[in-house]
Parts: structure tokens; sequence; C-alpha cells
């Protein structure tokens, strides 16, 4: 069975690590979408940094792969023959919002199924936001962030004068 775990990852972090993780358990492939969200105005990542970036940090799972996608999630679900989404939620905002996402999704492909896992404890405050504002403020990485690409992270901050 394959599913796809899509988001913006903006960057990825241990959070979404423990969901790659463990979904990477459940399901014979697990494609990790890196997506361009027209809500999210101003990332931090150019596309393709964000890409790289996943990338590293997934390769360690031997069904995982990355890919970026930049239409309709539906359509990147077909194309990989896909029978379910899955999503992270930290809190019942979250929940929420994947729930009305998953019913948009299904309407537009009904045999899409949504898995929402909840954020492991260590992870719950995580999000790419957090992590965002960690790196403008230069505080160390490896805390938010999966090692593999801590250090590219904090030298590209630095390059395009992100922080202080």
């Amino acid at each position: 069975m394959t599913a796809i775990y899509p988001g913006s990852f903006d960057p990825i972090t241990l959070g979404h690590i423990d969901i790659i993780e463990r979904a990477a358990r459940c399901f014979d492939r697990l494609y990790v979408c890196v997506m361009m969200n027209a809500d999210k105005k101003n990332p931090m990542f150019t596309p393709e940094e964000r890409m790289e970036f996943v990338k590293k940090a997934v390769a360690r799972f031997e069904n995982v792969q990355a890919e970026s996608w930049q239409g309709l999630l539906t359509d990147y679900a077909v194309q990989k023959g896909a029978t379910v989404l899955v999503k992270g939620a930290r809190n019942v905002c979250d929940f929420d919002n994947e729930y009305q996402m998953s019913l948009i999704n299904r309407s537009i492909k009904p045999d899409l199924e949504t898995l929402i896992l909840p954020a492991s404890a260590p992870y719950i405050h995580f999000s790419s936001s957090m992590a965002r504002e960690m790196i403008r403020y230069r505080q160390p990485l490896k805390r938010y962030l999966p090692p593999e690409i801590a250090e590219d992270v904090a030298k590209i901050a630095e390059q395009k004068h992100i922080g202080r």
C-alpha cells in the first residue's frame, strides 16, 4: 500500500521525521511530498532548498521517497497510486484543519483516505514556524531539526542573513 505525507516542510522538523518514521512502518511505500502552499506567503527556504533538506532527512528510510509537487494533491495521489494521505496533528486545531481537508480531498477523490497521526509527546510543540523562529534567533538547531540538515540550514540562513 502506498501513502503520501504532504507538507511545505519549511523546514522539515524532528516532529515531521517522527510522523514519517511511524508512517513508514505502516505502508509499503511512503512519498514525502514537498508542496508549495499558497497560504504561506513568505517561506524562509526556496522549494529547491526544502526539497534537498527533505531528501537528506529521509534518506535513512528504505521505503520513503521525497518528491515535490506544485499541483493538486489528489492528482499527485492518482499519479503515485496512493490510497492514503498521512497527516500529523499536534492539537485539536490541527486535527480540525486536517479533518476539513480530508473531506475536501475525498470529495475530489472518494477512495483517498486520510490517516491523522497524533504528534508524539516530545514533539507536540514542534512546528516549522517554531523552527524558523529558532533559526532567526540563531538557536542550536539540532534540538528541532534532523541532524542530517541542521548545519546546512544554519549555513543557508547565515548566507541569506536571516536572523540577528
